[in-house]
């Protein structure tokens, strides 16, 4: 945890102490591009496709942050994205799955063609699919994309992470503004849309009232989940 201790003192040190963090990042990225391909990997009883390592937050309490990209075992730092075939095959047996869940350690909804396309071929041949998310794919996309996951995801998981914009912006900082109420809106539209919900939080993180976070999926009628800090996959 020496890392994730170096990266949160980044906040107080300046401007030259989070540059060299960065090229630290980037350095061991590139040093660790030998590690096996890893495009499906299997946890809980359900098989997780690997999607890809961008996102559109930079959340202190993800394993990327400190560079680290073993979840349970599994190497999930990418070469290269998988193509729509590659994650079809990674899916695997589908009958020995509860579900097939788009995640890995980044954000899927990036590759919207791509998790449409593979969602489609998986639901057409039985699988239920979960898309694990952080909610900013409107945002992202400068659209509503949820008419596009219809036929594609049954289920969604979506990471509220903070009951309030301050205390989200504080722990998972991202890339652009009014980007806690972009991800209500998000939920308000996959709801339109019929989709099952659950919203996430993860317990630990300095500020984060569950109890509130819990009141926010009620009160939007979506499910809610608890998680748990460094607790991964």
């Amino acid at each position: 945890m020496l890392t994730r201790t170096f990266q949160r003192l980044t906040c107080w040190v300046g401007n030259d102490t989070v540059m060299a963090h960065k090229t630290w990042l980037a350095e061991n990225y590139v040093s660790s591009a030998q590690a096996p391909k890893v495009h499906g990997y299997t946890l809980h009883g359900n098989r997780y496709l690997n999607v890809s390592n961008r996102c559109n937050l930079y959340c202190h309490f993800c394993p990327r942050m400190d560079n680290e990209w073993n979840v349970q075992g599994y190497e999930l730092n990418l070469r290269g994205e998988p193509s729509a075939d590659e994650l079809v095959a990674a899916a695997g047996n589908l009958e020995e799955f509860r579900e097939i869940v788009f995640c890995g350690l980044g954000e899927p909804t990036i590759r919207l063609e791509t998790i449409v396309a593979v969602g489609k071929i998986l639901r057409e041949r039985g699988a239920r699919v979960r898309l694990n998310t952080n909610g900013l794919g409107n945002q992202y996309h400068g659209r509503d994309i949820t008419p596009d996951l219809v036929g594609a995801v049954d289920v969604m998981s979506i990471s509220l992470n903070a009951q309030d914009a301050a205390t989200y912006e504080k722990h998972c900082l991202p890339r652009k503004p009014d980007s806690y109420p972009a991800l209500l809106a998000f939920v308000e539209r996959a709801k339109q849309q019929g989709f099952e919900i659950s919203l996430t939080a993860v317990a630990g993180l300095e500020g984060v009232d569950m109890a509130a976070c819990e009141k926010i999926a009620r009160d939007m009628g979506v499910g809610f989940r608890g998680r748990t800090l460094d607790d991964v996959g």
